[in-house]
């Protein structure tokens, strides 16, 4: 998907904000209380990009018939109604149901109030059972964000390096997005793959992940921004809280002109 993409896309305003939380386990209206006094209480500055984590109103539930609603269902119009009230983008995880299987989703919201874009998650987790229960994607999505090209992705895409080359050759993303649910015992791997997604890409990455638990598993946190280079620039560290970071894209802009690894990508026989 492309919206509102131009040859020259001066920057407006480039502030990322990821919020992670402990995910009230299948309980939607809790989550979303939860998210909605973040957001009055800490009033994100109009036109920042606000990222939520995977399945944020629900958990990384393989219950799909419990939690998973129809676009423009309760949730999402939640979403919405922030995105217009507060003046930013919104992007957050939502199960959608769909008349076969549902899918795990990425849904971004403008400051208008209407829907940008949606990402379905290309990689369920089969070694968790997602796959059986969430159908997967099968494109990669780019939308437009105050000048800037953003791609978003979701959990286990992140151990498949074709799904953002795919993006780059199509679109070169300035940003990428993670949203997960990644659990405490491979959280060394989260950051290390986030790290070398933006260097290969020569972009921006943020992951956003969850902490606390859920019947299944503990989550650490550690939402981070990492710069072209696979800086760590803003780590929220294990707890309740916020990764946040104001992008420097005219910077990465000239870094791309200067090395354009980039140009010498080559297409791949592989089959997306």
């Amino acid at each position: 998907m492309e919206r509102g993409f131009e040859e020259k896309r001066p920057v407006q305003s480039a502030r990322v904000i990821g919020y992670q939380f402990d995910l009230a386990w299948e309980d939607a209206p809790q989550n979303e209380a939860t998210v909605e006094s973040w957001l009055e209480q800490r009033r994100p500055e109009a036109g920042s990009l606000v990222v939520l984590p995977e399945m944020f109103s629900s958990g990384f539930t393989m219950n799909p018939a419990r939690v998973a609603q129809p676009e423009q269902g309760p949730t999402e119009t939640r979403m919405a109604g922030w995105a217009q009230r507060h003046g930013i983008w919104l992007l957050g995880g939502v199960a959608v149901r769909q008349i076969e299987r549902s899918t795990n989703e990425a849904a971004i919201w403008g400051p208008d109030g209407t829907v940008v874009a949606r990402y379905r998650k290309q990689r369920p987790f089969s070694p968790g059972g997602e796959s059986a229960c969430y159908a997967p994607g099968m494109e990669p999505v780019v939308f437009a964000w105050n000048g800037i090209r953003v791609a978003p992705f979701i959990c286990y895409d992140l151990r498949f390096p074709e799904l953002f080359r795919d993006a780059t050759a199509r679109w070169r993303p300035e940003l990428f997005v993670v949203i997960a649910s990644w659990p405490d015992k491979r959280v060394a791997h989260w950051l290390k793959l986030l790290q070398a997604r933006a260097i290969e890409a020569q972009a921006y990455v943020l992951g956003v992940n969850r902490t606390g638990s859920d019947p299944s598993h503990a989550y650490p946190g550690r939402s981070v921004v990492v710069d072209p280079m696979g800086e760590v620039v803003a780590d929220a560290g294990p707890s309740v809280g916020v990764a946040e970071a104001l992008l420097d894209v005219p910077t990465l802009r000239s870094y791309r002109t200067k090395l354009p690894f980039l140009d010498d990508q080559r297409s791949t026989p592989w089959n997306f």
